[in-house]
């Protein structure tokens, strides 16, 4: 079942759709869809494709039903359209911040995007999702870092990134196997540590060869949890960059296990991943 709404606000277009596929194979029959928000747009992704590969991806893992704000604006100071609702969250169960917006910084503006989560509403947070919403504090601390549990405020030269899972036994991480992307940002780890209610679940290593020829090379953690406020779950990844990525089995292995996580739908699961390789 598919609907699509466009409006426009301030000349701005928006597109917002619901999407209803069947259930994945880590769903079990018995559970209603999870009602996912997918917020993404803004600045230096192709979230149009993106959005098809997020949604398809995780649909055909799980049983997902989607309302997706996509914003067209490119910049990095415009708001996505459907912050500005009154009860932006309501009626949702989960949250996956993709947006790249980085110079909204509006306190009361980031307060009202935080406040659901501050109250119990899971997120999963990836990419540029990290990097928006530099308030005042920036870079040492913002609200929004104390949310996704780990400072980030910048990353290297777009090259492969080594990917090696930390926790045999984490139930997202369960049957994962380390894997080598393609070209693809590896994001700092700015404050050099995660928050104390964070949990690192895999790192980056990332090689390459500078302009005077020295051989560089970096790593960070690159995919973790947070429990915000003390109790409200929050996956978090910075890869997704490049669309070879984000449409790739096994970064949806692992976006999807994370989302299933912070919903609490996958510590009692027993079935393995099905599109890793």
């Amino acid at each position: 079942m598919l609907s699509v709404f466009r409006f426009r606000h301030r000349c701005h277009l928006m597109l917002s759709m619901a999407l209803l596929l069947t259930a994945g194979p880590w769903a079990q029959a018995q559970d209603p869809p999870i009602r996912a928000l997918l917020v993404l747009g803004g600045c230096c992704h192709d979230y149009p494709v993106q959005q098809r590969l997020l949604t398809e991806g995780i649909s055909k893992r799980a049983n997902v039903k989607w309302t997706v704000s996509f914003d067209p604006d490119r910049g990095t100071s415009h708001l996505n359209p459907w912050y500005e609702k009154e009860n932006w969250a309501e009626g949702f169960d989960v949250v996956i911040h993709d947006e790249c917006t980085s110079d909204v910084k509006d306190i009361k503006v980031v307060e009202k995007i935080l406040r659901p989560h501050r109250d119990g509403l899971p997120a999963v947070v990836l990419h540029c999702g990290m990097h928006s919403y530099r308030t005042e504090g920036f870079p040492q601390t913002t609200p929004w870092f104390e949310f996704t549990g780990l400072a980030s405020t910048g990353h290297g030269p777009q090259e492969p990134i080594a990917i090696s899972f930390l926790s045999e036994t984490n139930p997202i991480t369960l049957g994962l196997k380390n894997w080598t992307t393609d070209k693809e940002e590896l994001y700092n780890n700015s404050s050099g540590r995660l928050l104390e209610t964070a949990e690192p679940l895999a790192m980056g290593k990332q090689e390459w060869k500078a302009n005077d020829g020295r051989q560089n090379e970096a790593s960070a953690v690159c995919v973790w949890t947070n429990r915000y406020n003390g109790k409200t779950k929050v996956f978090a990844t910075t890869l997704g960059h490049n669309n070879i990525t984000v449409g790739d089995d096994r970064y949806l292995d692992l976006v999807t296990r994370g989302l299933l996580w912070s919903v609490g739908r996958l510590e009692d699961l027993s079935a393995q991943p099905k599109g890793s390789r």
